[in-house]
């Protein structure tokens, strides 16, 4: 569903990713985990096209998006998360929601979205603004969900998010998987979250993968070992 090869970035003469090469099964849950300032948030910009691709080649359901723009990318199917949310905090949550329908043929917000999300519905003429870290998070996925997206890219989903809430939004993603088959590519530092949502895990630490794993044979130590400051 996505596929990355030889991807390399640059910021000024920095070379920041080097020679990426990721291939995300349709479907799956991937997490790309690493310290800050490692290289997760400057892949997933390059992924959206927020950062123009220097060199390699990304493609989603076999349509080459390297050169495609960030809104032609989300009509191919990439939605994006980013590290802060960056919700719209004078609209209301319903409001927020409705931005990510804009090029929808039909303009209601479908019922699992709240079904996934209880606490948006109950909160839905809310401003976005006066939600907590967690809500937020929350509606900011969701309003991705609205897309219909191939592809969905999360950015530090529980970054500043209290635990209770970190568990609701893995129970959520879970449940995102049983609804529909959307391929999921969460970064991440928590590890603990990356074992209840993630079928693959890779380490970014440089700017280039250097570990990979399944799941079910994550070596925890190792990869709290790259985690570790």
């Amino acid at each position: 569903m996505l596929s990355i090869k030889g991807l390399n970035q640059f910021y000024g003469g920095s070379h920041t990713l080097w020679d990426i090469d990721m291939d995300i099964p349709t479907g799956s849950r991937t997490c790309l985990m690493g310290r800050n300032g490692m290289g997760k948030t400057t892949l997933f910009k390059s992924l959206m096209g927020v950062l123009p691709t220097k060199s390699g080649e990304i493609t989603v359901a076999g349509n080459n998006v390297t050169r495609d723009e960030s809104f032609q990318r989300v009509r191919k199917g990439i939605a994006y998360v980013p590290q802060g949310r960056m919700i719209f905090p004078t609209l209301t949550v319903e409001e927020n929601i409705q931005t990510g329908l804009e090029n929808a043929k039909h303009k209601r917000i479908p019922d699992e979205i709240y079904s996934l999300f209880p606490v948006l519905f109950e909160m839905k003429h809310r401003k976005g603004g006066n939600l907590s870290g967690g809500q937020q998070q929350q509606l900011a996925i969701a309003r991705a969900l609205v897309t219909n997206p191939k592809v969905l890219l999360l950015d530090e989903p529980t970054e500043g998010i209290q635990p209770s809430i970190i568990k609701d939004i893995a129970k959520a993603l879970n449940e995102i998987r049983k609804l529909r088959e959307i391929t999921i590519v969460v970064s991440e530092q928590v590890l603990s979250f990356a074992m209840d949502v993630a079928d693959r895990l890779f380490v970014i630490e440089g700017g280039r993968l250097v570990h990979e794993t399944t799941r079910a044979d994550t070596d925890a130590d190792r990869i709290k070992a790259y985690l570790s400051v």
